[in-house]
């Protein structure tokens, strides 16, 4: 009988991400003890101050990082001339999109928040209010369009002229931090997901580099790939699974589950994406 281990499905390498601190934001915060533990005390208002402050920070910027990949494009000596005029389209949309008053696409989407709440951390709110509370925020007093339309009955639908209700799942976790990642997810993202059935037999680097190649499966931009097999978890996992990947929220992912083992305590475990790291570029 197989001894139990558990393990965390996607062991990330260390948050490389540059953040900054919101002016004020300290006196949202204390400390407090529980059970001989400390405990973070956030006020509701943090809650709607970070939404608010982070839907803009989406709506009208681009991390450095992501300019400097658009901009490798043209230096890159096998870019074509539409290569390089798209790159320099994107890069002046951001440029225009960082004085705060055109965004940065028109649809400016579904407001999506996802988030880990440490154990130790105690706010004595229902948080997706404030957080909604911050979405609105931002929707209602930028240069932004609402997305968002409610249904009146089977057949009719109205905009609710506010942008909410926002996409908000908070999970509970150890510790005593409180974690987010704040999206706008366009129509498109949805437009663009599909689902292709194959068997086992495609998973080898030169029949799935020719795959993904002659499906169009393959490019510059932060495309989200996964491949997944009966055995794994669902398909609504598969697709969620596949938002975190483009905004990379899992960075450093080892060659092989610390251990070789599963979540179970199974055989040795590869995780796929140090192949598809071979096969395309940034």
């Amino acid at each position: 009988m197989p001894e139990f281990t558990y393990q965390d499905p996607f062991p990330s390498a260390k948050d490389e991400t540059k953040y900054y601190k919101i002016p004020g934001s300290e006196q949202y915060v204390s400390v407090a003890q529980f059970e001989g533990k400390e405990i973070l005390k956030v006020a509701p208002e943090a809650l709607s101050v970070l939404a608010n402050q982070a839907m803009k920070d989406v709506s009208f910027m681009l991390r450095p990082e992501h300019n400097e990949q658009v901009a490798k494009i043209l230096r890159d000596p096998e870019s074509s001339m539409n290569d390089r005029g798209v790159a320099m389209a994107f890069l002046r949309n951001a440029e225009i999109a960082a004085n705060l008053e055109l965004p940065i696409c028109q649809d400016t989407g579904t407001a999506t928040i996802i988030a880990k709440k440490g154990q130790q951390v105690w706010t004595g709110v229902k948080d997706e209010e404030y957080l909604s509370q911050g979405v609105f925020k931002t929707y209602t007093e930028e240069n932004l369009r609402y997305s968002q339309t409610v249904a009146l009955d089977m057949y009719q639908e109205k905009n609710t002229g506010t942008n909410l209700p926002a996409q908000i799942d908070i999970m509970a976790t150890e510790g005593d931090c409180y974690k987010f990642l704040f999206m706008a997810k366009g129509g498109g993202s949805a437009n663009k997901t599909m689902l292709y059935q194959e068997t086992k037999a495609l998973l080898t680097p030169e029949k799935l580099e020719k795959y993904l190649i002659e499906n169009r499966l393959c490019g510059r931009r932060h495309l989200g790939r996964r491949l997944h097999e009966d055995s794994e978890t669902g398909h609504g996992q598969g697709i969620g699974r596949i938002a975190h990947q483009r905004q990379r929220t899992w960075p450093g992912l080892p060659r092989y589950r610390p251990g070789g083992k599963t979540a179970g305590g199974g055989a040795k475990a590869r995780h796929r994406r140090p192949i598809r790291r071979q096969i395309f570029r940034p």
